[in-house]
């Protein structure tokens, strides 16, 4: 009965406790401001991420590539990606360099969670005999539209899956893994 007793105390004590705003802020202070507690700082508006590619740039396989993109924003991103594609069936790669504009569909200040990003820009044709000349041979305008989710890991890095559609590809999809700065 008096380990009942004691129990209860230690339970309903906190309720009947009394303190003023001011201690309460004086007790909270330093317990806010020491190590893990403390919310994460703020990271910028610059972010830069690597990526695996896949496209459709013929009917009969895929293109595999990589590349990255380099963007300043926060609900609206602007920036430069670039990409490689290498199709193991087709006479050419591909090189794509755009312009990217990206908005961020979870509000004001979002930088994560869905997003439609349109990107167009030159797409380079090279052929696979192995020398590459500039000028190119030929080349394309290429424009597309994506959808996306980034998904935060901490504050600072992401992880990115999209698809998109668009020209010359007729669909493509990516993976991307970067860093907020």
């Amino acid at each position: 009965m008096a380990l009942i007793i004691t129990y209860l105390l230690f339970i309903c004590s906190p309720l009947f406790a009394q303190v003023d705003e001011q201690t309460q802020e004086q007790i909270q202070a330093p317990i806010l401001s020491s190590g893990f507690l403390m919310p994460p700082p703020e990271k910028g508006e610059f972010w830069f991420c690597p990526s695996a590619e896949i496209a459709l740039y013929s009917r009969n396989s895929f293109s595999y590539g990589a590349g990255f993109a380099f963007a300043y924003g926060r609900k609206v991103s602007v920036g430069l990606k670039a990409a490689f594609f290498m199709d193991e069936y087709s006479a050419h790669d591909t090189l794509e360099l755009h312009v990217l504009l990206r908005l961020y569909l979870s509000g004001r200040n979002a930088n994560s969670g869905p997003f439609f990003q349109f990107a167009g820009g030159p797409a380079i044709f090279f052929p696979k005999d192995g020398e590459i000349s500039l000028p190119a041979e030929f080349g394309l305008l290429s424009a597309g539209l994506s959808f996306g989710w980034r998904f935060l890991l901490g504050s600072a890095f992401f992880i990115e899956p999209s698809v998109r559609g668009g020209y010359p590809f007729i669909a493509g999809s990516s993976l991307s893994a970067g860093l907020r700065f």
